[in-house]
């Protein structure tokens, strides 16, 4: 296998940095769809597993590829992956947790202001359905948490769940001490058994988790985001978007993760493979301009999917063995 990149003098090329920041507690891996986010996050938690306690892989893509990654099947319940003491892996859809709240509601008029609450403006549903996932995700015990997010829209939209959420419940809670005795008077004379104290207590209880996990995601000692690309241009566009938004949001990210790159021998003939390999030199140069104080780290195109524990495993060696230049 032949690299024709030289080595860029940057910083180091993997994802060591991430892997031994022992602080860390939240870690976001994302990207344009198709870029291969589910193998990188894979891999990452399969190294992060090396060297923390216990570890906690999370899908929020309505997808859910890491069943398919590693042949077994997962759910809302955190999973022991196979062939592992100490990683764990569950799927969830943020956009269906709003829903089983406020079908688990016991008050009819909680249900019933949630239920406004939840579709009455546009996104909090899925912002509501974010603070109930985070309530479960900080009620169990994983030294590291990482998320195979959903593509880039969803990512940005769910990571700025917690401020848009926070925001709204504040208003909710400052409204309640004006208009809860009134909202208690109608909901009598309507015949309804409304307990206005366990509603707000309830939005109230929602704004802390929020207002914590937000505080912590703005943190760069506890939060960064891994991004995953590929070396073309829509998904180098991508990149740049989401780099921009997540350094407006005020969350780390300081590691690019490059997949699909060609390798091809310089013996060799395939007029493609050079011709492709020529395209993805030149974007290659484009990220390494872009992202000079970034770690960018370079993984192959392989003749096979990366499917199942043991392949995943030895793929996941390459996020801390960078490519050096071979004949």
């Amino acid at each position: 296998m032949s690299l024709v990149i030289d080595d860029p003098e940057t910083f180091d090329p993997t994802l060591t940095n991430v892997i031994e920041q022992d602080t860390l507690k939240w870690i976001f891996v994302g990207g344009k769809g198709g870029v291969g986010k589910t193998t990188t996050s894979c891999s990452l938690a399969i190294q992060m597993a090396k060297v923390r306690k216990n570890v906690l892989l999370i899908s929020t893509d309505p997808a859910h590829n890491l069943s398919d990654a590693f042949g077994q099947k997962f759910s809302k319940t955190p999973t022991l992956v196979n062939s592992f003491d100490n990683l764990y892996c569950m799927e969830i859809d943020p956009n269906g947790s709003i829903q089983e709240m406020i079908e688990g509601s016991e008050s009819s008029a909680m249900n019933s202001i949630m239920q406004d609450l939840a579709f009455a403006i546009p996104g909090v549903d899925e912002a509501m359905g974010f603070s109930e996932v985070m309530k479960l995700i900080k009620s169990l015990e994983y030294s590291v948490i990482i998320f195979d997010t959903a593509p880039t829209g969803h990512t940005l939209r769910f990571l700025s769940f917690p401020t848009v959420l926070g925001k709204a419940l504040g208003k909710i809670s400052q409204l309640s001490g004006r208009f809860g005795p009134m909202m208690q008077q109608m909901s009598g004379m309507m015949g309804v058994n409304a307990d206005q104290q366990d509603i707000f207590e309830k939005l109230q209880g929602m704004k802390e988790v929020i207002d914590e996990v937000n505080n912590q995601f703005k943190d760069p000692n506890k939060t960064t985001f891994v991004c995953v690309c590929i070396p073309e241009f829509l998904s180098l566009y991508e990149t740049e978007r989401l780099i921009q938004e997540l350094t407006a949001d005020g969350i780390d990210t300081h590691n690019i993760v490059v997949n699909q790159l060609l390798f091809p021998p310089k013996t060799s003939n395939c007029e493609q493979c050079l011709v492709r390999q020529k395209m993805q030199r030149k974007y290659l140069d484009q990220i390494y301009d872009l992202y000079e104080d970034f770690h960018v780290v370079l993984l192959p195109l392989l003749t096979h999917e990366v499917r199942g524990s043991e392949n995943l495993k030895k793929f996941s060696n390459l996020l801390v063995q960078p490519f050096h230049k071979t004949e």
